[in-house]
């Protein structure tokens, strides 16, 4: 399975959350036994890990995983645009890259 492009926005200050449906050939992923993670950085090539976002199988029956950083967290991090992405980890010890792209990080007015 290729990994899909998904580019998005976090707003700085502000609290983030997404809701992915896995999905293979149509059908619903069973993600029962699979751990997720995401990070962003600077660059593909970069050393220096810019954020974090939790990535949590919610829902393994339904192929759910959620995405999300506290406004603490988006607070922290500077205006930019940075590339990120999410993968999956079977009990076997699989990693298998479902989501990629490029995360705008806006600025925050209102402190």
């Amino acid at each position: 399975m290729a990994a899909g492009t998904y580019n998005f926005t976090i707003e700085q200050g502000a609290t983030f959350t997404r809701l992915l449906t896995l999905k293979e050939n149509d059908s619903v992923m069973d993600l029962t036994g699979y751990s997720a993670a995401s990070q962003f950085r600077q660059s593909h090539d970069s050393n220096t890990l810019v954020g974090t976002i939790t990535a949590n199988v919610t829902n393994a029956s339904a192929g759910q995983i959620t995405l999300s950083m506290t406004s603490t967290a988006t607070g922290a991090i500077e205006e930019g645009i940075y590339v990120y992405d999410v993968e999956i980890t079977a009990s076997s010890g699989a990693v298998t890259r479902i989501l990629q792209g490029k995360v705008t990080l806006t600025p925050q007015v209102t402190r």
